[in-house]
């Protein structure tokens, strides 16, 4: 595997993506695994150790609770992949075997109103052939007895391909093998684009480096930064970051079964981490959007508004010690919360895969599989995904899903 580079070795590549983190990553390695993709692909990512970017900083969790069947199917080709990656990857022996940890997500709904919602979801989900579970207060209870339900009415789990996966493996995997096969890796910015006279592609973008490389396709894979890289070719998308704060815990009493990843109706969500420790996730009710660079713990969250919450849903943890914490930015979509992807209706080879809201990472297997599929046929052929193409976002034709965490 080449070393990474600051320059491209060449001035022509057939398609150009901005930003390696799981989304350019994937797409880099689904357009190496088809067959009737021969051109050249260069990756630009600013920083190679990714240690600000959304996918260094996710649950790596999966669910296939979702109230559209899209999201539904596109999380079940997530858990064929990850349980079977050795065998997507050609049988190469150095890919380590995978799995789902599957304790599975557990939505509590404290109203009736959000109880219908879950009921809806159910529906959806069921004819997906998901195996999603409606719980009434005393199964959950018996099922998981350190829950407190007083206050709640029902619930929803599935615990069949919804958990938690190595997602850092995956995409150490998909660098790995793509580059082997050719993809070219440089840790660089793209900090221009130029059009042509017609207005109607891109024909290069500029790096901060200063080479000017003419591009076939460009896809915009920049994550929390898809904006900036978007108004580089004239072109807006509703996408910015915003602030998700995680903390890992250990507790002095240790749960006696797994803990699902549970959504307490507050919003605050907490998952079993393994070893009695557990994963932790929230944000201020006051959730603008922040700078590029704005990693800065909120150190208050917690005591006034995660802890309580915590402690009240669950009494065990009542005794518990932070052990780590960190700020990481959702890229969100601020028009639906749905991903954006496909190419822009006037700059036709500008290709979005923007805004996935927090649900990127488990999404990616078949995002970058459909966006590779759409950079060699200009079609979806695996699932159709056309549903999220950004004329969406023009024409004012929201796709409303209910479950955003």
């Amino acid at each position: 595997m080449a070393a990474t580079a600051q320059t491209p070795t060449k001035t022509q590549y057939d398609v150009v993506i901005v930003g390696g983190a799981i989304m350019g990553a994937s797409t880099a390695w689904f357009l190496t695994d088809n067959a009737d993709f021969d051109g050249s692909v260069l990756v630009v990512e600013k920083d190679m150790t990714y240690e600000a970017c959304s996918t260094a900083h996710t649950n790596s969790c999966m669910r296939q609770q979702f109230s559209t069947e899209l999201n539904v199917r596109i999380s079940q080709f997530a858990a064929d992949f990850v349980k079977n990656i050795r065998t997507y990857m050609g049988g190469d022996e150095r890919v380590p075997e995978l799995g789902i940890r599957n304790f599975g997500y557990m939505y509590l709904a404290d109203s009736e109103a959000f109880a219908n919602t879950l009921r809806e979801s159910a529906v959806v989900q069921h004819a997906a052939g998901a195996a999603t579970q409606l719980m009434t207060p005393d199964q959950i209870k018996a099922a998981y007895p350190f829950y407190n339900v007083d206050d709640i009415v029902l619930g929803s789990i599935n615990t069949v391909d919804e958990g938690y996966w190595d997602g850092a493996a995956v995409f150490d995997w998909w660098r790995r093998q793509s580059r082997e096969r050719g993809v070219e890796y440089v840790q660089n910015e793209v900090v221009a684009m130029t059009r042509n006279a017609a207005g109607t592609r891109v024909e290069s973008v500029t790096l901060a480096s200063g080479e000017v490389v003419a591009s076939g396709q460009v896809v915009n894979a920049s994550g929390p930064r898809a904006a900036r890289t978007a108004r580089m070719a004239g072109i807006e998308v509703p996408v910015e970051p915003r602030k998700r704060f995680s903390w890992i815990f250990s507790a002095e009493t240790p749960l006696e079964v797994d803990l699902p990843l549970t959504i307490d109706p507050s919003g605050v969500h907490v998952r079993e981490n393994g070893g009695g420790t557990y994963q932790c996730g929230g944000h201020s009710d006051i959730d603008p959007a922040v700078a590029y660079d704005d990693f800065n713990m909120d150190h208050s969250l917690w005591e006034s508004h995660v802890w309580p919450i915590l402690a009240t849903r669950i009494p065990q943890f009542e005794a518990i010690k932070v052990t780590h914490e960190w700020a990481g930015h959702y890229a969100m979509n601020t028009f639906d919360h749905n991903a954006i992807m496909g190419p822009h209706p006037e700059v036709e080879n500008f290709i979005f895969l923007n805004g996935f809201s927090g649900h990127g990472l488990q999404q990616s297997p078949a995002m970058g599989r459909g966006t590779a599929e759409w950079l060699t046929y200009g079609t979806y052929r695996a699932l159709d995904l056309s549903p999220f193409n950004y004329a969406r976002v023009i024409q004012d034709r929201p796709i409303i899903e209910k479950a955003v965490i």
